[in-house]
C-alpha cells in the first residue's frame, strides 16, 4: 500500500479561504500593522480576520463588543473600519495596553512628551525607587536601575499611560531570560547559555536604557501612524468580567476570540508589566483559574465560564445581531456553551491559520462560530 502526503488542494477543501492566508500573501509586517505591534501579546487573532468579520456581520455604522478584549485587536480594527465598540478584560494589564491603542492622541504633544521624557532620562534623571523580590530577581543591578528611574518620570506626563507601555516592553525584552524564551520563562537566566536562537554563547541582558529609546521612538511612530487611519467614532475600555458589569447599551454583533483552556495565564504572562507598574491582578477570578489546566475540573469551569460571559453577551445584542466566536475547538466544547447561553449556532466556518500572530510559527485550524440568539 502506498501512502500519499495530503496535497494542499487537500488541505483547503472545505476551508474558507478568504479567511486563510498564507505567510507570502500576509507577512509578518501586515500582520503587526501599526498599533498591532505595540506590545507583544500571545493568542491575539490577526487584524486581517476581524476585517473580514466585520464586514460580514457588522452593519456599516454599527456597534461590536468583545468580552473578552485581549490587546485590543477588535478595537482598534473597529475604529479603523468606522465602527463603535467597547472591549471588556479581567486582566488590568490589557486594559492598559488596550486604552493606549485606542485612545484619541494628539501626536503633536504625544511627541513632545516622549521626547522630553527620553531627554530627561538620558540626562540621567529620575530615581530608582522601591524594589520587589520580582525585579530583584529577574533584573540585572544596571538592568533594574534603568527601569526604575524611568519609571520614576512617567507620572510627570499627560500620556503616562503610554510611557507606562514603553517600561512595560522594555522590562519584557529586558529579563534575565534566554533570547529564545521570551515568552515563558521559567527561572532568572544570570550565566552565558548557550542560544538556540543565535546558534551562539550568548550573554543575559545586562542594561534596559536602549530598550527604553528603542520602544519609546517605536511607540510614538505607531500611534502617529494609526492616527491617520483611525475614525473618531466611539470606544470604551472596561475592566472586570462581564457577567458582573453593567454593559453601556446594545450592540450590532459580538466579535471576539475567547481563551482556551489552560493554555495561556494572560496575568503570568505580564508579570514584569503588574509588578513594575502596580496594575490590579485579578488572576483569580480568570475562567477556570480555581481548576487550571485540562482536567475535567478545569474544563467544567472554562464551559461554565464561557457559557455565562456569553449569556450575557446574548441579553445586550440586538433582534438581529450575531455573535462572531472564533476559537480552536479541538475537544468540541462550543456546542453545548452555546446552548447553555442561550444562542443558536448559524453558521461555522473553518480556516487554516499559519500563524496566528506575530512571528511565531505553527499551523492548525480553527473554526469561526456565528450565532443567534434562540
Amino acid at each position: 500500500m502506498i501512502v500519499v502526503g495530503v496535497t494542499q488542494e487537500q488541505i483547503y477543501d472545505g476551508i474558507d479561504l478568504d479567511l486563510s492566508w498564507s505567510e507570502r500573501e500576509l507577512p509578518e509586517r501586515e500582520r503587526t500593522k501599526h498599533v498591532h505591534r505595540l506590545h507583544p501579546y500571545l493568542g491575539k487573532y490577526i487584524p486581517q480576520l476581524v476585517e473580514e468579520l466585520f464586514r460580514r456581520h457588522v452593519p456599516a455604522g454599527g456597534r461590536v463588543l468583545d468580552p473578552f478584549a485581549g490587546s485590543g485587536t477588535t478595537l482598534v480594527q473597529a475604529l479603523e473600519s468606522g465602527l463603535d465598540s467597547v472591549g471588556v478584560d479581567i486582566a488590568g494589564f490589557n486594559c492598559l495596553l488596550m486604552g493606549v491603542k485606542t485612545a484619541a492622541h494628539n501626536p503633536f504633544v504625544l511627541e513632545s512628551e516622549l521626547r522630553d521624557a527620553l531627554a530627561r532620562y538620558d540626562a540621567g534623571d529620575g530615581r530608582v525607587g522601591r524594589t520587589t523580590a520580582y525585579t530583584r530577581a529577574w533584573f540585572a543591578p544596571q538592568t533594574r536601575t534603568d527601569l526604575l528611574r524611568f519609571r520614576s518620570l512617567v507620572g510627570d506626563y499627560e500620556h503616562a499611560d503610554v510611557l507606562r507601555i514603553v517600561l512595560a516592553r522594555a522590562a519584557r525584552s529586558a529579563r534575565l531570560t534566554t533570547h529564545f524564551d521570551l515568552d515563558f520563562p521559567k527561572e532568572p537566566q544570570s550565566e552565558p547559555y548557550w542560544c538556540f536562537k543565535h546558534k551562539r554563547e550568548c550573554r543575559p541582558v545586562e542594561r534596559a536604557e536602549h530598550f527604553v529609546r528603542r520602544y519609546a521612538l517605536d511607540t510614538l511612530t505607531r500611534l502617529k501612524e494609526f492616527s491617520r487611519v483611525r475614525s473618531h467614532r466611539s470606544v470604551e475600555v472596561l475592566h472586570g468580567d462581564v457577567r458582573e458589569l453593567e454593559l453601556p447599551g446594545q450592540f450590532d454583533a459580538v466579535v471576539t476570540s475567547p481563551p482556551y483552556p489552560g493554555l495561556i495565564d494572560y496575568h503570568e504572562q505580564h508579570r514584569y508589566a503588574y509588578e513594575l507598574l502596580g496594575l490590579v491582578d485579578l488572576r483569580e477570578r480568570e475562567i477556570g483559574a480555581a481548576a487550571r489546566g485540562t482536567s475535567r475540573a478545569a474544563i467544567d469551569a472554562y464551559v461554565d465560564g464561557i457559557a455565562g460571559v456569553l449569556g450575557a453577551c446574548s441579553a445586550v445584542l440586538k433582534r438581529r445581531g450575531r455573535v462572531v466566536i472564533v476559537v480552536n475547538d479541538r475537544r468540541d466544547l462550543y456546542p453545548q456553551i452555546l446552548a447553555r447561553s442561550g444562542l443558536v449556532l448559524e453558521q461555522r466556518y473553518q480556516r487554516h491559520v499559519n500563524r496566528r500572530t506575530g512571528r511565531r510559527a505553527g499551523e492548525y485550524f480553527e473554526d469561526v462560530l456565528v450565532a443567534r440568539r434562540g
